[in-house]
């Protein structure tokens, strides 16, 4: 197996951007794997790997912030819990509690599966100014980045074949990250069966 190398390192900011924008692309993944590969030839690598990915996450989460900002108040009317008159103050209770705690609320979105388009729409829609967000991101990135790439080192560690240490580190993210939306599902549907049955 070979180093990452400028074209991995590359591949990896792409994709991780990407995914931070199109909520789809395994970006916690991609990160443990780079991680693990750059640990294999050149254990130094795994500071540009973390840089990296903390680079792509940010970017993608403020191009994906400024594309809700200017989506504005029609976006906030289409969406069921936030309404453009916000007549119960649900929009400033949730931007108050983010500004209490911007870099951990912001990591936390991101560690959580399905929690950081959440929050970026209330910063977006609730006014949150642009540059205290892109501020308090990039700890927020950081950190996430540090977190996933610590995974992957972890699992080279306990696995020490890479290719399985890539397979297993992949596995594990993906389930921990798809997981808890199928127990959730799983909830919901338990209460509509027995009412059925």
């Amino acid at each position: 197996m070979t180093d990452l190398g400028i074209g991995g390192l590359l591949g990896l900011y792409a994709l991780v951007s990407l995914g931070a924008v199109v909520p789809v692309v395994p970006t916690g993944a991609l990160v443990s794997a780079a991680a693990v590969l750059a640990a294999v030839e050149r254990p130094w690598e795994i500071v540009l790997v973390v840089a990296v990915g903390a680079a792509g996450a940010y970017t993608g989460d403020l191009v994906t912030y400024v594309v809700l900002r200017r989506a504005g108040t029609p976006l906030a009317q289409r969406v069921g819990w936030l309404h453009a008159e916000d007549p119960d103050g649900a929009l400033r209770r949730l931007r108050t509690r983010l500004e209490s705690s911007e870099v951990r609320s912001l990591l936390l979105s991101r560690l959580v599966p399905g929690g950081r388009i959440p929050v970026l729409l209330v910063a977006a829609l609730g006014g949150y100014p642009t540059a205290r967000f892109a501020s308090a991101d990039v700890a927020a990135a950081t950190l996430w980045s540090v977190a996933y790439a610590a995974i992957g080192v972890l699992g080279n560690w306990l696995v020490p074949d890479p290719t399985v240490a890539v397979a297993l580190v992949v596995l594990v993210v993906l389930a921990v990250g798809v997981l808890p939306g199928l127990l959730r599902r799983r909830r919901q549907r338990s209460p509509a069966a027995r009412t059925h049955g």
